[in-house]
């Protein structure tokens, strides 16, 4: 014969050891606060688990896109416009066509804020003492103006203004012995043979980045074409923002004629890019790491929160309450807890993110620590971090694991509470 407690009007009566799921929830919710040090403590490791992840990846991204956006800023360009056999072997011989097609293609698109030719040749510097081999481009120096970060690091003189000048890397310069005002002989294999000019050195680039102090030579693309034979370009540099280049070249290689294909930065950089992505990869255990720490931290706390309260649970069960709901409380209370945490890190991880975005932080630190290291990239001293809300599902494995090792370890030692034994515990 059922209890008088059990039903009323023919359903189950509303005791408050066989509510709902619902009552369940808010007895956890209390139960969480009656213990406000252990709590504060897992929400502290949740919440700096999680601050520290979406700095982790936050950084790590930041400091990539800052090697990309050098990269695309002083040694290359954001896109590029140019012929299949130029991009795996960079020779005049293999320059476009010509350039006015592709660059009506190019201005049509509604990303691309500016477009330049350029003319790339290998060549031969002579000064009176001495001779390099280096890399030429020649460029539109208004062009180049819109998407280049060169003419905003001219260590002495001025930038590139008009045929017969020259701007050289500083430490090429220093390399040839050459200052500015003086001239340097430019010899270069054209398409109809040998050729040379005089150029008089204009301006240094002192970026303090190597590959570009030691690489640099820029010259008007009307000297280009002169010594080199080619009337068009080996090449359209195009610049868009950031992060939406290998959106734009994937765009223009569905209406680009067919001698031309655009080539994003990713693109450009072949395999330092590879090499740079697999980093990033290799980074996500660690990333896992965080999280795995924190979730052993929230069940280590929850462990001795159990053997605490033995008399507690022994009472409950005496009362009425299942174990499996008991098990089922503890797991709901290192959830709640590990949300509150969640959402602690959330807030002030990404408001960390943002000051970092917008405030140059971490480049200077960094430059200090690690610039000898870096100095085959093209990264400056302005390195920001990144704000993607993907970084929020990362995190969010914290609270998953700690909610995994709750129903794993504590609620599986609840589970097994003898009511009698439970309650002769000492407190």
């Amino acid at each position: 014969m059922p209890d008088d407690a059990t039903r009323m009007n023919g359903a189950p009566a509303a005791t408050p050891m066989h509510r709902g799921f619902g009552a369940l929830v808010k007895l956890s919710w209390r139960s969480l606060f009656r213990q406000r040090r252990r709590t504060a403590l897992l929400i502290a490791v949740v919440a700096y688990a999680t601050l520290a992840i979406l700095f982790f990846w936050g950084f790590m991204d930041g400091f990539l896109t800052s090697i990309f956006q050098g990269q695309a800023r002083l040694v290359s360009a954001p896109v590029v416009i140019t012929t299949s056999a130029h991009h795996q072997n960079p020779d005049p011989v293999h320059a476009l066509p010509e350039t006015a097609a592709f660059r009506q293609v190019a201005l049509e698109h509604a990303a691309v804020r500016a477009v330049t030719p350029r003319l790339e040749m290998a060549g031969l510097l002579r000064s009176p003492y001495t001779s390099q081999g280096a890399l030429l481009r020649g460029v539109d120096p208004e062009g180049e103006r819109l998407l280049s970060d060169l003419p905003s690091v001219m260590g002495e003189g001025r930038y590139l203004e008009a045929p017969g000048e020259i701007v050289l890397g500083v430490d090429l310069a220093e390399t040839l012995d050459v200052r500015v005002g003086e001239r340097l002989a430019v010899d270069v294999s054209s398409l109809a043979g040998p050729t040379a000019v005089g150029l008089r050195v204009v301006g240094v680039i002192d970026s303090g980045i190597a590959i570009v102090d030691e690489t640099t030579t820029l010259l008007h693309i009307d000297d280009a074409r002169t010594l080199t034979g080619v009337t068009s370009a080996t090449a359209l540099s195009i610049d868009v923002a950031p992060g939406r280049e290998a959106e734009v070249a994937r765009a223009l290689n569905e209406r680009l004629p067919d001698e031309g294909r655009a080539y994003g930065i990713l693109d450009q950089m072949g395999e330092l890019a590879t090499g740079l992505a697999a980093e990033r990869i290799t980074m996500i255990p660690i990333g896992l790491l965080f999280s795995l720490f924190a979730a052993i931290a929230v069940t280590s706390s929850l462990v001795v929160s159990v053997m605490e309260r033995t008399r507690e649970f022994g009472v409950m069960l005496s009362l009425g309450f299942d174990h499996r709901r008991l098990g089922l409380m503890v797991t709901l209370e290192a959830i709640l807890g590990s949300l509150l945490g969640f959402a602690v890190g959330m807030i002030l991880g990404y408001g960390l993110l943002v000051w970092m975005q917008q405030v140059n932080v971490l480049g200077p630190v960094f430059s200090t620590l690690y610039g000898d290291f870096l100095q085959g990239l093209a990264l400056g001293t302005d390195i920001r971090a990144t704000v993607r809300f993907e970084y929020t599902a990362y995190a969010a494995v914290t609270v998953a694991l700690a909610a995994l090792f709750a129903a794993l370890t504590p609620a599986r030692r609840v589970a097994n509470l003898v009511p009698a034994e439970a309650m002769r515990a000492s407190d």
